[in-house]
């Protein structure tokens, strides 16, 4: 059933990414014995051993009880080893429901998932309002305790655990503590984040820096390793080695090219502006159901490759030092007969099909008259317009936000 679920995915049939998750609540599902995958937002991998139990990745605070409780009806044996993909939080808060009952697990990861954690101390209050906007889930709070992992490592580490050998090893990509792991008993490649379903998550706009370049290498070092399955953190698995070759050299080729234009065009002296309107992925790719723009963008690769290695200045000086945004609005509005004669020019512009323009004039507008209900409201309706028509989930989470913030000013 498994492999057959997994060939629709191959196929486009069906969609199960880190974008829209597809077998969520399923329960622990047997891959081979002694090997389960538990499908959810953050995927999580049990292994049973020797009568030892042991997790790839952990699920999130949000679902760590419903982990606990499948997986406790797949094995009784006590969890004594867990393994950090990355430190993001829907990979690394399930253990606690097993250690209330039981021992306290060895966590594993790479040593700077520490840093991580200590970051979201010193930035709790801001990933709350960015995951809020990001996942239009308002009530979210941010983590302030974490399970810290009890051995780190640098480079590489492995681990052997009842008649099983996990063979770690580092990588950055969309974060800089990635650990990729190869099961050689089982021939299983875990990428965890790294191969997401969709288009790499490697220029999260409102998130800390990614590593394209980097992200490149570790594909092509997974498909190197010649894994017969692959289960990624998110999204559903593949079978076959062939397949998973395919799908992690292809991702590596399609970032790849984002990172070679970007770069030329930026040796070359262009500015952001144009080089993020110029920069496109390869055509060839663009019907592969793993390289959909469906989570990340991109646009905001390129933003984020500028980011990296050209620092935050985008080559307009008036960019340099600019007047304050609403400053800059009232004057326009000025110019233009007022803030209603921008917010006008939004709906023009949003029925002429120019989107970005209307989002503009519509911020713009809004600015410069913040008590307008009557410019909120078209702030509203081209915001929304745009969430409806986007594909990638966070262009559509910053624009609903958007729209809504004014919806409420406007009193609709």
């Amino acid at each position: 059933m498994m492999e057959e679920y997994a060939d629709r995915v191959w196929r486009g049939e069906t969609g199960d990414s880190i974008a829209d998750p597809g077998l969520s609540g399923r329960g622990v599902m047997t891959v081979a014995d002694g090997l389960g995958w538990w499908p959810g937002f953050g995927n999580v991998i049990a292994f049973e051993t020797e009568g030892h139990l042991a997790l790839w990745d952990t699920s999130s605070p949000f679902s760590a009880g419903k982990l606990y409780e499948d997986v406790r009806g797949w094995s009784r044996a006590p969890l004594t080893a867990a393994f950090y993909s990355h430190g993001h939080i829907d990979h690394v808060f399930g253990t606690g429901p097993f250690e209330e009952s039981g021992p306290r697990a060895t966590v594993y990861a790479h040593e700077a998932v520490v840093p991580r954690f200590q970051r979201y101390l010193l930035t709790s209050g801001y990933n709350a309002v960015i995951n809020q906007r990001q996942f239009q889930f308002p009530g979210l709070q941010w983590p302030t305790e974490y399970r810290h992992p009890d051995v780190t490592y640098r480079d590489a580490l492995t681990v052997r655990l009842g008649g099983l050998t996990f063979d770690l090893f580092h990588a950055k990509g969309e974060t800089d503590d990635a650990t990729v792991a190869y099961v050689p008993e089982h021939r299983l490649l875990l990428p965890g984040d790294l191969f997401i379903w969709v288009t790499p998550n490697c220029g999260n706009p409102q998130k800390a820096q990614r590593y394209p370049r980097e992200w490149v290498h570790a594909l092509r070092r997974m498909a190197a390793l010649d894994a017969e399955i692959m289960l990624p953190s998110h999204g559903a698995p593949i079978f076959g080695r062939d397949r998973i070759r395919q799908a992690l050299l292809e991702t590596a080729e399609w970032l790849e090219s984002l990172v070679t234009q970007t770069l030329g065009l930026l040796n070359a002296g262009a500015r952001l502006d144009e080089i993020v309107h110029a920069v496109r992925p390869p055509g060839h790719l663009a019907d592969r159901p793993y390289l959909r723009a469906r989570y990340d963008e991109p646009e905001f690769v390129v933003r984020n490759l500028w980011r990296l290695y050209g620092g935050w200045y985008d080559g307009n000086p008036a960019n340099l030092k600019p007047a304050p945004d609403a400053v800059l609005a009232r004057a326009v509005a000025d110019l233009a007969g007022g803030a209603g004669k921008l917010a006008d020019a939004a709906v023009k512009a949003l029925a002429d099909g120019d989107e970005r323009l209307a989002g503009h004039f519509a911020e713009m507008a809004a600015l410069a008259a913040p008590d307008d209900p009557g410019v909120h409201r078209v702030r509203a309706d081209v915001f929304a317009a745009r969430a409806a028509r986007e594909a990638s989930l966070m262009a559509k989470g910053v624009f609903t936000w958007a729209a809504s913030e004014s919806a409420e000013r406007a009193g609709s």
